[in-house]
C-alpha cells in the first residue's frame, strides 16, 4: 500500500492563489526541504532577448485547451482554440524543461534546465504568474523527472519514487515506490469526484493503479515488456497502455484490472510518445517516432449509458461504485477498426492477422516527438503539437476514418499560422 508522509509541523495554511506557504521540513533519502521560497532569488525578465528560442519541453493542460511551452530562456502559454500566444516569461537564468498548468488558472509546475542558474533540475517551482513569483518549492537529491497537478494535488516523479503533497498547504501526503521511470511516466484523473493515479509497478511491464477515493491499489500486468506510455481517462476508469515494442495498445478498467480492448499500431517495432483519450472515451489517438498519428475506435461505454450521446459518461461511472460499471461493446453508430482481410481465419493464423488497425491517421515528419490530444470545439478534433514548434488541428470522418484532414497549421515559435479549412 502506499507510505504516508511523516506529521506535519505546519502552521496556519494559505490558498495557492494568495501566494504565501508556511515552511516545513520533512526528511527522506530522496526529499531534502519544502516551503516557501527564501533561497531562490526573484527571476530578471530578459527584456534584451534574441529571436533564438529553442523548445525544451510541451504539455497540454488538463482539458486540452491549453499548450504550456518549455523554452531555452523560459516559458510559453498558448490557447490552443483558436490558436494564440497568451503569454510568456523569458528570464536572464534560462530555461524549463517541464511546464505543467493547473487547468487555466495562474498556478504552474515548473522545473529548471540544466543550463538554469538559479533552478535547477531538482527542484519544483510551484509559480503564481499572478504575482510574478515562486510561492512554493521542493527540493530532491535527484532530478525531477515529472510533475503532475490537480485542483488539490501536487505530484513529484523521481526516478523510482513519487511524492504526493497536499496543494493547499505543501503537506507530503504519500509516496510511491516505482521501477526505474526515467521517461517520468505518470497521469492523474482530473474529474473532482475522483482521485486515480497510474505510474510504473515493480515489475517489468506493469502498471499500478491507486484509488485514493476507494483506498484501493490495483497492480495490472499490462505487458511482457517495459511500460512506454500510458494515460487515463478523465475519470480515471479506462487505462490505455503501450510497451516499448509499440505494436499493440491496450485499453483497462482500471477498477478490476481487466483487458476490454487491444488495438494494434503497425507491425514494426515503435516508440509511442503520447496517447490521449477522447472526454466520451469513445476514441483513442497515439502518437509515434514513424511520424504517424493513429486514432482507434473504442468499444467501450458506461453500462446503460445510450451510445448514441456524445456526452461525458455519468455519475454512475464517475463514482466508481461498481467494478463491473465498464462494459465492453461495439458502438452502433461509428464505424468499427478495420481487420486484415484474412481474420476470418482467427486461431488459425498468427494473432497479427486478427489485430485491430486504426480507423484514422495523420502522417508527421519522423524526425520530430509529437504529443496529441482531442479538441474541444469539435467531438472530431484532434490536436497535435511538435517538438519541432509546429501546431496541427486536425478532423476526422467518424463513420469512415481514413486520413484526417489537416484544418490549421500553426509555427509557434515563429507566429506563423495558416489556415487550411
Amino acid at each position: 500500500m502506499l507510505a504516508s508522509g511523516p506529521p506535519s509541523r505546519m502552521g496556519s495554511s494559505v490558498s495557492p492563489s494568495q501566494g504565501i506557504f508556511p515552511p516545513s521540513n520533512i526528511g527522506n533519502s530522496e526529499f531534502l526541504n519544502v516551503g516557501a521560497s527564501s533561497s531562490f532569488p526573484p527571476p530578471e525578465l530578459d527584456m534584451n532577448k534574441n529571436d533564438e528560442t529553442d523548445l525544451l519541453s510541451v504539455s497540454w493542460n488538463q482539458n486540452s485547451g491549453c499548450i504550456a511551452a518549455g523554452t531555452s530562456n523560459g516559458f510559453r502559454i498558448y490557447n490552443c482554440e483558436p490558436f494564440k500566444e497568451t503569454f510568456r516569461r523569458d528570464l536572464k537564468s534560462g530555461g524549463f524543461k517541464i511546464v505543467e498548468m493547473l487547468f487555466r488558472c495562474n498556478i504552474l509546475g515548473l522545473v529548471g534546465s540544466v543550463g538554469n542558474t538559479h533552478y535547477p533540475p531538482n527542484k519544483v517551482l510551484i509559480w503564481d504568474d499572478h504575482q510574478s513569483r515562486c510561492i512554493g518549492e521542493f527540493t530532491f537529491r535527484s532530478e525531477v523527472r515529472g510533475v503532475k497537478l490537480r485542483r488539490d494535488r501536487i505530484v513529484v516523479v523521481l526516478e523510482h519514487k513519487i511524492y504526493i503533497y497536499n496543494l493547499m498547504d505543501l503537506k507530503l501526503l504519500h509516496q510511491i515506490e516505482t521501477l526505474a521511470n526515467t521517461r517520468g511516466l505518470c497521469c492523474l484523473s482530473h474529474h473532482s469526484n475522483t482521485f486515480v493515479l497510474a505510474c510504473p509497478g515493480l515489475c517489468k511491464g506493469q502498471v499500478r493503479v491507486e484509488h485514493f477515493g476507494l483506498n484501493v491499489t490495483k497492480l495490472i500486468n499490462a505487458h511482457d515488456s517495459q511500460i512506454a506510455c500510458f494515460t487515463l481517462s478523465m475519470d480515471g476508469l479506462l487505462l490505455a497502455t503501450a510497451s516499448v515494442k509499440g505494436t499493440l495498445i491496450r485499453i483497462f478498467n482500471t477498477m478490476d484490472g481487466s483487458r476490454l480492448q487491444e488495438v494494434r499500431r503497425g507491425a514494426d517495432r515503435a516508440e509511442i510518445n503520447s496517447m490521449a483519450l477522447s472526454p466520451n472515451v469513445q476514441w483513442l489517438a497515439a502518437s509515434s517516432d514513424k511520424g504517424t498519428v493513429h486514432l482507434f475506435n473504442l468499444r467501450v461505454r458506461v453500462f446503460g449509458e445510450d451510445t448514441r450521446s456524445n456526452s461525458p459518461r455519468g455519475p454512475a461511472l464517475a463514482h466508481q461504485n461498481s467494478s463491473t460499471s465498464l462494459d465492453p461493446l461495439v458502438s452502433p453508430n461509428t464505424g468499427a477498426n478495420p481487420n486484415s482481410s484474412l481474420s476470418f481465419m482467427r486461431g488459425v493464423l498468427p494473432k497479427y492477422f486478427s489485430s485491430e488497425w486504426s480507423f484514422a491517421q495523420f502522417h508527421l515528419s519522423e524526425r520530430t516527438k509529437f504529443i496529441v490530444a482531442f479538441g474541444s470545439q469539435s467531438q472530431n478534433s484532434v490536436l497535435i503539437v511538435g517538438m519541432d514548434g509546429s501546431f496541427y488541428r486536425c478532423s476526422f470522418d467518424p463513420v469512415r476514418g481514413g486520413a484526417m484532414l489537416q484544418k490549421e497549421y500553426v509555427s509557434f515559435l515563429k507566429f506563423q499560422s495558416r489556415s487550411t479549412i
